[in-house]
């Protein structure tokens, strides 16, 4: 496979930032709302942001040094005076509204009030959160740590969860949330987003105990596939175990079986047999497809 490969001190400041967005993506966004020590409140969001540690539970964004002027975010110079946030995940119905208090407002303007977002007092911090947003936390911050004084040099904000808000729209009663009522968006590169909803979600298992027989125990013929994927063939290596002879015996006088093996060339023969697991994998018949693919060693 080829690739393009960067020298990181060699690639101009801008189009370092473009390249790690696109490759990192997509992230989830933080809408956070600090305030000063004067009492003003600042609500800017983040996408340089994710959960760390559930014992203790830490968010961690990071307000980095903007990258055209080097100048620190109002959320960073208020962190420092007052130590507490309020964090707000973005769904999809919010989106617009995230882009307006995204702009670069003077510190006296309310980016609550520009977004038309509605402040609620929170608990336990000083910061206020937003109410149409799905989930909020309030958080103490714990520390923030400084990635450097040059022009796009991150500043970690450290943040301790001390209390969680679920708008009761998305709240299960097993204290879960519902992933399709919460529609969260994530942000990717450019002015590209993307969203949690049903039709763009699947679902990956963790392969079940005992643990699966590999890539290392599957056929040579089925690595160098063009047919079946690396999806597909994980899918297959995470069955717990080799198909036994007798199995294999069932398999091979199916007739659909029978007909592919009448061909007189190997390479054709793996070629339909290829197809025949990709379609069994389709109709999620797993153990039917390793047996397939067992026939030929």
């Amino acid at each position: 496979m080829k690739t393009h490969t960067f020298n990181v001190d060699e690639i101009e400041g801008q189009m370092l930032n473009q390249l790690l967005i696109s490759a990192v993506s997509p992230r989830p966004i933080a809408l956070v709302s600090s305030i000063d020590d004067s009492g003003k409140v600042n609500l800017s969001p983040f996408s340089f942001f994710n959960i760390f540690s559930f014992n203790p539970p830490i968010l961690i964004f990071s307000p980095s040094r903007r990258s055209r002027d080097n100048t620190t975010k109002h959320t960073y110079e208020n962190v420092l005076q007052v130590p507490q946030v309020s964090i707000s995940i973005v769904n999809y119905a919010m989106g617009h509204q995230i882009a307006l208090a995204s702009n670069r407002f003077p510190k006296e303007v309310n980016e609550f009030e520009k977004a038309g977002l509605t402040p609620i007092k929170s608990n336990v911090v000083a910061p206020p959160y937003v109410g149409e947003a799905p989930v909020s936390f309030e958080c103490i911050v714990d520390q923030v740590l400084s990635l450097g004084n040059e022009a796009g040099s991150g500043n970690l904000v450290i943040s301790k969860i001390v209390k969680i808000h679920i708008n009761d729209s998305c709240y299960c009663n097993d204290n879960l949330v519902d992933l399709e009522k919460l529609d969260l968006i994530g942000r990717m590169g450019g002015s590209y987003y993307c969203s949690t909803r049903s039709e763009s979600r699947f679902e990956i298992k963790n392969p079940e105990t005992p643990i699966g027989i590999g890539f290392d125990q599957l056929p040579k013929h089925a690595l160098g596939s063009d047919v079946l994927t690396g999806n597909i063939l994980g899918k297959l290596a995470s069955i717990a175990q080799v198909p036994s002879q007798e199995s294999l015996e069932i398999c091979r006088v199916n007739p659909e079986i029978e007909i592919i093996f009448e061909q007189k060339e190997l390479e054709e023969k793996i070629n339909l047999l290829h197809h025949k697991i990709k379609d069994l994998i389709k109709k999620e018949q797993f153990e039917e497809a390793l047996c397939c693919l067992f026939l030929i060693q």
